[in-house]
């Protein structure tokens, strides 16, 4: 990090080359592929402003969460307390938000979570509230609607992981799909015998199953359900999509598995993220990744036009305007992207990789 002249002097100046954005999610335990993509998204973006920005540069700040709920409100302490924190990309999971966010609005430090789905979070009063896609409210309808629709599911089994992403979820897709569910269950995060539910899904004769969940459990549950011979149609959401799942689950048990997603593939995203994305760390760019890349370039643009004070750095967020590289970037009073913005995409397990599939209207 360049160090401005002054230290402590108050100015704009100095207080731009102290300025630090943080990540903050998994990048550890169970689920950390996931916080891998929006951790590299979040670089690439600093990576680029201080190649354009050599005299003054960004820190990146990094909280490890491993995706756990407890370890939260101490690092959003953490991070609270240093006041060089102007921005928060995060946290990456719903449970460890809801455990942190009132913790960030507290200290007046703004966040854009570029994952965290579950409608609630947006419906605390945290004024420093953002998320860069679309919440369950859009995602759980738009997944009915594949089942109903693509699918073309008459019976179907639904299970959640407990979490508050997963229940939260599986909640709106229940409601959504009515009469159509056969039944429901729950599993457990670090669950590894699903051999009880499988059993539950097998005598209700569903035909298509969705999960709310993550996919360190999803891979295993699939492998045990294919080989218990269920072959109703699997369908998920974003926290399945990484090869993770497919690894878990074994190729051959994943093939054809879907997953629905608020994010958009990474070779959808406008400019040259797809292919800056590749060369900077030898792969396309994972889920949320693009969404990170977007969050972090909002703070990136609030810190070069002098807004180093958490409070300006509110402002400057809540009025954005702008094109990104996922959508249009504009917050409505609860801190969602603007409903025009949202997207619903489906993605299929094919050959062992997971592919886009189709763009499913957000029904909500």
């Amino acid at each position: 990090m360049s160090a401005c002249a002054e230290q402590n002097g108050g100015s704009s100046a100095s207080g731009k080359c102290d300025s630090k954005i943080a990540f903050f999610g998994a990048r550890t335990g169970p689920n950390a592929n996931l916080g891998i993509n929006i951790y590299n998204g979040v670089k690439l973006a600093v990576d680029q402003y201080n190649a354009k920005h050599k005299d003054c540069k960004v820190t990146l700040e990094s909280k490890d969460s491993q995706g756990d709920e407890k370890q939260a409100p101490g690092l959003a302490q953490q991070l609270v307390q240093d006041q060089k924190v102007v921005g928060v990309v995060g946290p990456a999971f719903s449970g460890e938000s809801e455990a942190a966010d009132g913790i960030f609005d507290q200290g007046g430090l703004p966040l854009i979570s570029a994952s965290a789905t579950n409608p609630s979070l947006s419906q605390k009063g945290w004024k420093v509230f953002h998320r860069m896609l679309g919440n369950d409210n859009a995602q759980g309808p738009a997944a009915a609607t594949y089942l109903k629709d693509t699918v073309k599911a008459k019976k179907v089994f639904v299970i959640d992981d407990t979490t508050a992403y997963g229940k939260g979820l599986s909640d709106v897709v229940k409601q959504s799909l009515g009469s159509v569910v056969a039944g429901s269950d729950t599993v457990q995060p670090k669950q590894t015998d699903f051999q009880a539910t499988v059993a539950k899904v097998k005598s209700s004769k569903a035909d298509a199953i969705f999960y709310g969940g993550y996919y360190a459990e999803a891979g295993p549950f699939v492998k045990q359900l294919r080989a218990a011979n269920v072959k109703a149609t699997f369908v998920s959401d974003d926290g399945v999509k990484d090869e993770g799942f497919v690894k878990g689950a074994g190729n051959a048990a994943a093939e054809g598995s879907v997953v629905t997603c608020p994010c958009i593939p990474g070779d959808e995203a406008k400019g040259t993220f797809f292919a800056d994305y590749k060369k900077a760390f030898g792969k396309e760019p994972g889920t949320y990744g693009p969404e990170a890349f977007d969050s972090a370039n909002v703070f990136l643009d609030g810190i070069a036009a002098g807004k180093t004070a958490r409070k300006d750095m509110l402002s400057f967020i809540d009025s954005y305007d702008k094109d990104g590289v996922t959508k249009h970037i504009k917050f409505d009073k609860t801190g969602e992207i603007a409903k025009s913005e949202i997207v619903i995409w489906s993605y299929k397990v094919s050959g062992g990789e997971i592919v886009k599939d189709q763009e499913i209207k957000a029904t909500s």
